[in-house]
């Protein structure tokens, strides 16, 4: 404790010491010599005897205070050197020592806010300092004081009882301060400047409290005046003085200088450098209160009223510092205020920066403008928000649409060397770029699928308008559950009324049916909803809006009264608001329109107006009326003698329901249309902001939404990136092919991969129109070039082959949003090829075909996520940088690398296996394009090939890669490739269309494919249908095909018959496997291979064929049998599995013969029962159909030249029948049936070939040959009837069968061979009749009967065939 009070009292002590010296110096000062003073005696002896007092009276207190400093009150030490200040004769420099104690014992604190009488010192300090007298002194003196004064403002309001102050005092202390600014202009410098530094500063330390200013419960509205009555904690200064400052440093603004222009005139124009003060002041201002300022509704009213009009009416029309220092203002509002300053921001926007920047006639300007606009677009929020606020709503401007297409076209360079604003306008694009694609990026590393299940997800499909909303509306953001829907359903309607308004223009009658039936507005139709059509859409055609609102029908007239209420005119003088009512539309030519159109608007005018000083609305029409003859009166070149002021008050006398109108408001508006006319033009279009349209949008605050602070959606980003996309890819490309800077290539390169990063997010066509611009400066695809022109220009210029790397790139990390743009990479790929650039080294598809993965786990891998995000963007960019890095002729040649492997390296880079062997995790709709991409390559279209070779190694290569693609998507098969099937069918139809390469290289891959499927043995058999329909059209695509591809297709048919027969399951699969190995059987060099492949599949694996899949082995079968070289042994081993396949015929009756009999139940007379009947019984007959085929084929084998062939096929067809006699329960009729028609017209067609060989010379051996086959025919004819005989007999149609069966003995029995000899056939039929007839009797089937004649008609036919067996068959008996 007593070194506290040691201390303390040292302290004490101190002050008094400090205060002492402070004395004495005044003092001594006050007493310099008459010479060093320009005081006379006299004068010094009334300050001896006044201030002197005073200052001797306080010495003699310094040293004997009764009480410790901080506790007396400072107006006992402080009243002595306000004295001397206040003094009209003391000298200047007393004065200046006199300030600079005050700021001493200011800076030192004697006292504090706590202390008494301190708010009456703060205030008494003020007082004096602003009250300094300097009527005896000289400009270096007087200068000197002045910037004491200076330090004292300063030091007063960084006392900590500065907060004590009053408003007049601060307000006192600001313009103390400016005045001492204005008057330092014209002498020296350093006053000036420490006038204006110190003006800064006080704006800091004062507008700094305001964030902690407090605001009454009951401030409220627009007309409150709260913010008066606002008071701090301390009871000192508040908001009144800021908001008398701040008006201040507005009007600051309007400060005007006389110059004289060329003609010798004094004109008014703005003050810059007072100008530029006031805004580094405002910017201050606004930057230390921030969005405090919103707090205080007439502080805010004054930034969105007097400040931004200013800004807005200097910035476009000033220099650009001036022009750069409003920019920094209103962003700096932007960031605090935006919240209710939306209307001003769409103006700054409108008729600042996009008007500046649009007009090309002072440059300087324009990259100020440009500058400035390019600063709002690196706010983190701002394109979004500027969406969202102005783009998506009708009744504001594009803000960043418009925004992102300045910045393009100022980026598309010229014929000339690149600008430094074309640079500028590059930079701002790349920033707007990249916040695009890194917000979009943010949004999926930070989403959040438990807040909102649907905000991530990407539909590519437009929004679509299903209902009528009021599209003039605007509602909170809080009103909505999806607001991100709401906000673009808001776009889409403003586009359709974009669309609407062409269509109205062209024709009124169209432009309203496409309102109606777009859901723009309602039906039946509400007034309301046109009338705001008409308002606030632009680009319609004013004179139309006039013609249809001045019609007399009913509706036009009420769309007419919602068109007027579609104005605020509160607070408009009657000719600021006939402006703005006129400048809506033109006004008709029909005196009966322009009395209704007056009179509505008139009834508006009167019902907002809150003066007196119209009686009625007829007044306000009848002046109107006048107005409008006194502006053609006034303007028109037609009209020599103008009406003077006097006239037009004499003619507008007693119109105000008798009365006269205040004559200094007729002279008034007299001025105002003489001075400037009404603006009548025709179509809408760029506006000044003059007075009135200020004032309307003023108005327009009160009913608009406030400016809405969003979040970053990614649905949102996309469409606002579409609306710019195209010129930002032009521009970017142009910027690319322009520039030869390696770091502004990588700009570029950056920027297109942010294009992509973005587009990927359902803006597949502008990521197709991206790559075809890339492609472009590949040089691969220039048609105007040679080979080797290509090959020398991508050696050595880097700018192909960063190309290059960006197209693959492209390729390899949005794969899955390209469409179109597949056609190209192909093409570039092909070329790359075509110049010997891309090695087979270089493509290496991982794919392993004997695995592949299982259908799970590459549903798992499609189903991944892979859209590029920024976290990926790191280490694809450092992949640009490295190639520019390397990419150095001189440390190329340096480290022996010759051209070739420079290319090469690059081309590594470009990974260009991984897009076809990663394809499995492309989208459905990529893989269909990309193989569509390579198989029209694959067919030449859009290919010019110099050589045949050259042809075929391209359609190798582009099978090479179909293939891959398809090994890769095997788990999808069912997905793409019918589209595949599509494109194949297609490429017949092209001009240039090449068939046998094509088929030729296709086949191996597809062979490839199947192979693949089978031995994945998918439960789905349709990828198996797919790849047979695929194989059967190509090799049926030319009749060449098989004798071009014979050696390939008998290879990979053998392996599928061989090794995946168990894995057919479709009657397409054994069809086209079946056909093919006929086909190549009947080739010299592939025969034996193929008929090997048939005996193994008939002897192995005939337990896989299905009873549809037996048809075509039984018809490849034949085939072989039939061939004329073929081996006879190998022959005859197929006949006998032909035969022994009727077991299966066997086994597959008795399975549907048990279905059927199982599917009778006591239910059977269902429908569902009955179906399954029918398709049983639909089993048993196509076995039978099964077995008649092969019988054919038996019967057609028998006429072989060969006659072991012929004779094993009779008795296998005898065999056949033999084992199917029982088990293939034939009916009588079946059986007859088959006899019918397999063994009658064997017998029929050996007869005949038999008769043809008797006829022919030198035939002998043949004719013998053949009728030795005739007679085992003849012998398998008795035996199989002898077996079925027990079966036929039943049959109605025996008879006529057993006639057949005579008729044929017959003829063999009778056969003339000519010269050959005797008919040794004569031997062999009587012992077939006897056996037949005699089984026939012992089974008592012949026998007499008087309702039977089939007795009498064999003893006849025996009679006529063979007499000699009369007696011996029919000894006792006769007819």
């Amino acid at each position: 404790m007593d070194r506290i009070a040691v201390r303390a009292k040292r302290k004490e002590l101190g002050i008094s010491c400090m205060l002492n010296t402070e004395v004495g110096a005044v003092l001594a000062v006050i007493r310099r010599p008459l010479s060093e003073s320009y005081l006379s005696p006299q004068e010094t002896d009334h300050c001896d005897s006044s201030v002197q007092q005073s200052l001797k009276s306080l010495r003699a207190l310094i040293f004997n205070p009764q009480q410790d400093w901080r506790t007396i009150d400072p107006s006992v030490y402080l009243s002595p050197f306000l004295e001397v200040i206040q003094s009209d004769e003391i000298p200047a420099s007393a004065t200046a020592v006199a300030l600079s104690s005050i700021l001493k014992i200011l800076k030192i604190e004697i006292f504090d806010e706590k202390t008494p009488g301190a708010k009456d010192a703060m205030n008494s300090i003020v007082s004096g300092i602003t009250s300094c007298r300097l009527e005896k002194t000289d400009l270096v003196s007087e200068d000197a004081v002045m910037m004491r004064i200076l330090q004292v403002l300063t030091g007063i309001m960084k006392h900590p009882s500065s907060e004590l102050l009053e408003d007049q005092a601060v307000c006192t202390i600001v313009n103390t301060c400016f005045q001492v600014v204005q008057q330092s202009t014209g002498r020296g410098d350093l006053l000036q400047r420490n006038g204006r530094y110190t003006m800064h500063e006080l704006i800091q330390i004062i507008f700094s409290r305001l964030p902690d200013f407090e605001v009454r419960g009951d401030e409220g509205g627009e007309d409150s005046e709260s913010d008066t009555d606002e008071i701090d904690m301390s009871g000192g200064y508040g908001i009144r003085c800021c908001i008398d400052i701040f008006h201040f440093l507005c009007s600051l603004l309007n400060v005007v200088e006389v110059v004289e222009n060329l003609e010798g005139t004094n004109v008014h124009t703005a003050d810059e450098d007072v100008q530029i003060f006031a805004l580094v002041l405002i910017n201050s201002a606004i930057e230390l209160s921030g969005d405090a300022i919103g707090q205080h509704p007439k502080l805010l009213r004054m930034v969105q009223d007097d400040l931004f009009h200013h800004l807005i009416h200097y910035g476009a029309s000033s220099s650009p510092l001036v022009l750069s220092m409003i920019c920094s203002c209103i962003l700096n509002i932007y960031h605090f205020l935006r919240k209710f300053m939306r209307l001003q921001l769409e103006a700054f926007f409108s008729f600042v920066l996009l008007r500046v920047t649009a007009f090309t006639g002072f440059l300087p300007l324009q990259e100020v403008a440009l500058e400035g606009l390019i600063n709002f677009c690196r706010q983190p929020a701002f394109i979004v928000e500027a969406y969202v606020n102005y783009d998506c709503d009708p009744m504001c401007r594009n803000i960043f649409e418009e925004t992102g297409k300045v910045l393009c076209r100022h980026t598309f360079p010229t014929s000339g060397p690149l600008t430094s604003i074309q640079i500028q306008a590059f930079e701002g694009l790349v920033i707007l770029i990249h916040n695009i694609a890194d917000n979009m990026d943010r949004e999926e590393d930070e989403g959040n699928e438990e807040d909102d299940n649907n905000s991530n997800v990407i539909k590519p499909s437009p929004v679509e308008i299903h209902e009528y909303i009021p599209f003039w509306i605007d509602k909170p953001k809080e009103d909505f559950e999806t607001w991100v829907d709401h906000i673009r359903v808001r776009k889409a309607q403003k586009r359709k009324l974009a669309i609407a308004a062409n269509h109205f223009n062209r024709d009124e009658k169209k432009g309203l049916e496409y309102l109606k039936y777009n859901y723009l507005v309602s039906d039946p139709l509400d007034p309301m909803a046109l009338a705001s059509f008409f308002r606030f859409t632009p680009g319609l055609d004013k004179t139309m809006i006039g013609d249809y609102l001045g019609d007399p029908d009913e509706l036009h007239l009420s769309v007419l009264r919602s068109f007027t209420h579609t104005f605020e005119f509160t607070g408009m003088n009657l000719d600021t608001a006939l402006r703005t009512f006129l400048e809506s539309f033109r006004l008709p030519g029909e005196s009966q329109k322009i009395e209704r159109m007056i009179e509505a608007f008139s009834e508006r005018f009167y019902d907002q107006q809150s003066s007196d000083i119209f009686a009625s609305k007829d007044t306000v029409h009848i002046l109107c009326y006048s107005l409008i003859m006194l502006n053609t009166d006034q303007h028109n070149p037609q009209v020599r003698r103008k009406m003077t002021e006097d006239e037009f008050i004499r003619n507008n006398r007693a119109i105000n329901a008798g009365n006269d109108l205040p004559k200094e408001y007729l002279s008034e508006l007299f001025q105002s249309i003489a001075t400037n006319a009404f603006a009548l033009s025709t179509h809408s279009g760029p506006v000044e902001m003059n007075p009135n349209r200020w004032i309307e949008l003023m108005n327009r605050t009160k009913t608009t939404q406030p400016f809405s602070l969003c979040q970053f959606d990614r649905r949102i980003g996309r469409d606002m990136f579409a609306t710019i996309a195209g010129p930002s890819i032009a521009a970017v490309s142009a910027f690319f092919e322009h520039s030869d800077d390696d770091e502004v290539l990588h700009e570029c390169v950056d920027a297109m991969i942010s294009i992509a990063r973005v587009a990927q997010y359902g803006l597949e066509d502008i990521l197709d129109e991206l790559i075809a611009s890339f492609c472009k400066f590949t040089t691969l695809l220039n048609p105007y070039t040679t080979p080797e022109e290509t090959l020398f220009a991508f050696s050595h210029d880097m700018k192909p082959r960063m190309a290059t790397l960006a197209v693959f790139t492209l390729a390899n990390t949005f794969g899955d949003s390209i469409r179109g743009g597949w056609r190209n990479i192909v093409d570039c790929l092909l070329k790359l090829r075509k110049l010997q650039l891309l090695p087979q080294s270089v493509i290496e598809f991982e794919i392993n075909e004997e695995n592949g993965g299982s259908e799970s786990d590459m549903n798992n891998v499609s189903s991944q996520d892979t859209k590029f995000n920024r976290r990926q963007g790191s280490s694809l960019m450092g992949r640009f940088s490295h190639f520019l890095a390397l990419d150095n002729v001189e440390e190329s040649v340096a480290l022996g690398m010759s051209e070739f492997e420079q290319n090469l390296k690059v081309i590594k880079q470009c990974r260009i296996g991984q897009i076809f062997s990663k394809s499995s995790v492309l989208p459905d709709v990529a893989v269909l394009n990309l193989g569509r991409s390579l198989i029209y390559a694959a067919a030449g279209k859009g290919q010019k090939f110099s050589t045949a070779i050259e042809e075929e190694e391209t359609v190798k290569f582009c099978w090479d890669l179909i293939i891959t693609i398809a090994l890769s998507n095997v788990h999808r098969f069912n997905m793409f490739w019918p589209s595949y099937h599509e494109y194949l069918l297609n490429v017949a139809n092209f001009p240039l269309f090449s068939p046998i390469p094509f088929v030729e290289k296709g086949l191996p891959g597809l062979f490839r494919v199947c192979i693949k499927i089978l031995a994945s043995n998918l439960q789905d058999h349709l990828p198996e249908e797919l790849i047979f329909r695929s194989l059967t059209i190509m090799w049926k695509i030319d009749k060449e095909i098989i004798e071009t591809c014979y050696d390939t297709i008998t290879e990979f048919v053998s392996k599928i018959i061989i090794d995946y027969s168990a894995n057919l399951h479709t009657n397409i699969g054994w069809k086209s496997v079946l056909q093919l190995l006929s086909l190549c059987g009947r080739h010299p060099e592939t025969k034996e291979q193929a008929v090997d492949a048939l005996i193994g599949l008939m002897s192995f694996n005939a337990s896989h064929l299905s009873q549809s899949s037996y048809a075509y082995c039984i018809d490849c079968a034949f085939s072989f049998v039939a061939l004329r070289n073929s081996s006879v042994e190998k022959n005859l081993k197929i006949l006998d599995l032909m035969a022994d396949s009727v077991t299966m015929l066997v086994k597959w009756y008795k399975t549907a013969s048990t279905d059927t009999a199982n599917s009778y139940s006591p239910a059977s007379n269902t429908s569902s029962s009955s179906s399954m009947e029918e398709n049983n019984l639909r089993g048993v007959n196509f076995v039978h159909h099964l077995f008649l085929k092969l019988s054919e084929a038996f019967r057609k084998t028998t006429l072989a030249r060969r006659e072991e062939i012929r004779n094993r096929a009779v008795t296998s067809l005898e065999k056949s029948f033999t084992m199917g006699h029982e088990d293939l329960g034939f009916t009588p009729s079946g059986c007859i049936y088959c006899i019918d028609h397999v063994i009658f017209p064997t017998i029929d067609d050996l007869h005949e070939k038999l008769l043809d060989y008797s006829r022919r010379e030198n035939a002998e051996r043949e004719m013998r040959s053949m009728e030795g086959t005739l007679k085992i025919a003849m012998k398998v004819l008795m035996n199989v009837f002898l077996v079925y005989l027990e079966q036929i007999v039943e049959s109605a149609e025996f008879r006529t069968f057993w006639l057949g069966v005579l008729r044929r003995m017959d003829t063999c029995m009778k056969a003339d061979l000519g010269e050959y000899g005797d008919n040794k056939l004569q031997e062999v039929v009587p012992e077939l009749l006897t056996t037949m007839i005699g089984t026939m009797k012992e089974k008592e089937i012949l026998v007499q009967k008087e309702d039977d004649d089939l007795w009498e008609i064999t003893y006849i036919q025996i009679q006529w065939i063979a007499p000699a067996l009369k007696d011996e068959l029919f000894p006792d008996e006769e007819i």
